[in-house]
């Protein structure tokens, strides 16, 4: 199904959609229609919102099987990021919002996630495994300045002593490197970092309020620099547009200090696929065709195929091409070995006043 028209008198300043479509779920599709009366003194800038939710519970059981971890947390819902290629979009859906602006422009934050994380962690029946953050919306998005929901996890699990991967394209994570090192003293934590391109240009366009690339690298070695364990992340590659970038941005990352790397080709589940094509047809005219034949020719000769084992990495000569220049830059770089692994000994209740001390 084509996608609305876009607003022709809403200003978009650094967004990555261009229209609002409706979600899946819902029973009529809304469209913008002018009666001629419109004038150019109507025109009106796009801001940002932000609702809040009250969680009962903010540990997300997962079972996938091509998944390194069983459970998650999400500080916030939407992310102002804008990345044009988010596989996490459809998850507005769920909301009766729209995956596409509304996606990045009417965020839920979720304050009392760190009171309601240290209630589940100090139930009796919780049995301790990574928890894994930053694996559907960025935590370290723009409005966690504000809000800093994700620096009161941090406290939580750093108090519990509780093993966390985080992945962020935000250079924001830098302001919690004190929590992060200390943590990644005791073995606590890895971070990943997403660097899709290395072209300022191109990264502005299709993630427009993410840090330019320059700066993530910049992240990675601040981190690395504090002992903190990082990985660069070459995710989402996008065959011809961000491909042939992969041995660039994993040296760039080895420079950086990343002790480890991943990819993940680009997923367009649900409602992403007519909006990422659509963006194509905005910014890359040219290649937008042959964007689109080499992904469906990873992925089956669709957009998308959503089955375990085959989402991350598609299938086919390309996609067996892309893993043999990954393992072979990745040995050369020496990056294809994993992170040090987390210590899951050490979780337990923080002490509270009135405890009594260890004698040793």
């Amino acid at each position: 199904m084509p996608l609305p028209p876009p607003d022709p008198f809403l200003r978009l300043k650094a967004r990555g959609a261009a229209t609002n479509p409706s979600g899946r779920f819902e029973p009529q599709e809304r469209s913008v229609a002018h009666d001629g009366w419109d004038m150019a003194e109507d025109e009106r800038l796009l801001r940002t919102e932000v609702s809040v939710e009250r969680p009962r519970s903010v540990i997300n059981h997962v079972a996938s099987p091509d998944l390194p971890f069983d459970r998650t947390i999400n500080p916030y819902r939407g992310c102002e990021h804008g990345c044009t290629y988010c596989f996490a979009r459809p998850g507005h859906s769920y909301l009766g919002l729209s995956p596409g602006l509304d996606f990045e422009t009417k965020l839920i934050a979720r304050p009392d996630a760190p009171a309601v994380l240290a209630r589940e962690l100090a139930r009796p029946k919780y049995r301790m495994n990574t928890i894994a953050i930053g694996t559907n919306t960025d935590p370290y998005q723009p409005i966690e300045k504000t809000w800093r929901v994700m620096r009161g996890l941090l406290t939580v699990l750093s108090d519990w002593n509780h093993p966390v991967g985080i992945v962020t394209k935000g250079t924001l994570i830098e302001r919690d490197i004190d929590i992060l090192a200390d943590m990644a003293r005791r073995n606590l934590v890895h971070v990943g970092v997403s660097v899709t391109t290395l072209d300022p240009a191109l990264s502005r366009a299709m993630e427009p309020r993410v840090p330019p690339p320059a700066r993530r690298l910049a992240t990675i070695r601040r981190l690395a620099d504090a002992g903190i364990p990082v990985r660069v992340m070459v995710s989402p590659v996008i065959p011809v547009l961000t491909e042939p970038e992969i041995e660039a941005i994993l040296e760039a990352g080895a420079r950086a200090g990343a002790g480890a790397a991943s990819w993940i080709l680009l997923r367009l589940p649900y409602e992403v696929a007519p909006l990422f094509r659509d963006w194509l047809a905005r910014a890359c005219p040219g290649q937008a065709a042959h964007i689109l034949n080499r992904l469906r020719a990873m992925r089956g000769g669709a957009d998308y195929d959503a089955d375990w084992g085959k989402r991350m990495r598609g299938e086919g000569p390309f996609a067996e091409l892309i893993a043999r220049r990954f393992t072979v830059a990745t040995r050369r770089l020496g990056l294809d070995r994993p992170l040090p692994p987390l210590d899951r000994t050490r979780f337990a209740p923080p002490p509270r006043p009135g405890d009594q001390l260890s004698l040793f």
